[in-house]
C-alpha cells in the first residue's frame, strides 16, 4: 500500500506531481494539514502534539481520525507518521514538506530515508523544489522532469562504484567521500538516468533553482 505523509515546511504547490490515488493513506503530520490542504488533498489520520497546527485543529473535517501524542517525546511527528503508516500496511511513502526551514527537521527526515531503505520500505521525501531518495548498494533509475539539476550525495564516509549513465557528466565506477562531496549540480540529458552504487549509501536529489 502507499501512502503519502504530510508534514511542515515551505511546499511549492505548482512543482509537486506526487498526488494520492484511491486506496492510498494520508496522514497530516501535525501543521502538514495546512500542505495537504494547499494541495486540496483530503486526509485519513491527523497526528501530533498539534502544537505547530494550534486553533487549525478545530477545522479537521469529520470522518478524519484524531491521533495525539504528548508534546514532550523522541520521535518527531513525521517519524510517529512513518510508524503509524508502516502498522496500516504502507511499503511504499512520499513524505511532502520537511525539507525547508530548521536544519534539525530537515536532517531528521533525511535520516528516515535511510531508515526506510533498511526495513525494504520504498521513500522519497519532496517540497516541490528539492526532491530526495536514498539508495544503498543497488541502482535506481530517475526518470526526467521538471527538475533541472540531479546530484549525488555520500551518505557514508567512502561510497565506491558509484556510475551515472544518461547525465552531461557521467561517472563510471567513481568513488565518493562524505567529507569531499563532488557530484552535485549534474543534468539529465536523455529521458532518464541510470544510477548505480556498489557499496554505500547515497542521497540522490533533484533540485530547481530558487
Amino acid at each position: 500500500m502507499k501512502a503519502f505523509i504530510y508534514t511542515g515546511g515551505k511546499i511549492f504547490p505548482e512543482n509537486i506531481t506526487e498526488h494520492p490515488k484511491s486506496g492510498d493513506l494520508r496522514i497530516a503530520a501535525d501543521s502538514g494539514y495546512r500542505n495537504a490542504e494547499l494541495l486540496g488533498e483530503r486526509i485519513d489520520i491527523a497526528l501530533g502534539d498539534f502544537d505547530s497546527l494550534g486553533e487549525d485543529a478545530s477545522r479537521l473535517p469529520e470522518g478524519v481520525e484524531k491521533i495525539t501524542v504528548p508534546a514532550e517525546k523522541d520521535e518527531t511527528d513525521t517519524q510517529l507518521a512513518l510508524s503509524t503508516a508502516i502498522s496500516r500496511g504502507a511499503d511504499d511513502i512520499v513524505i511532502i514538506g520537511g525539507i525547508d526551514g530548521r536544519l534539525d527537521h530537515a536532517l531528521s527526515n533525511l535520516a528516515i530515508l535511510e531508515a526506510m531503505s533498511e526495513v525494504g520500505i520504498h521513500c522519497v521525501i519532496t517540497n516541490g523544489q528539492n526532491r530526495v531518495r536514498y539508495i544503498r548498494s543497488t541502482s535506481t533509475l530517475i526518470a526526467k522532469s521538471g527538475f533541472e539539476y540531479l546530484s549525488i550525495i555520500a551518505a557514508d564516509d567512502t561510497v565506491k562504484g558509484v556510475s551515472v549513465e544518461g547525465c552531461k557528466y557521467p561517472l563510471k565506477n567513481a568513488k565518493l567521500s562524505r567529507k569531499f562531496q563532488y557530484a552535485v549540480s549534474n543534468e539529465i540529458s536523455g529521458n532518464c538516468a541510470l544510477i548505480s552504487v556498489r557499496r554505500g549509501g547515497i542521497f540522490i536529489i533533484e533540485s530547481k533553482d530558487c
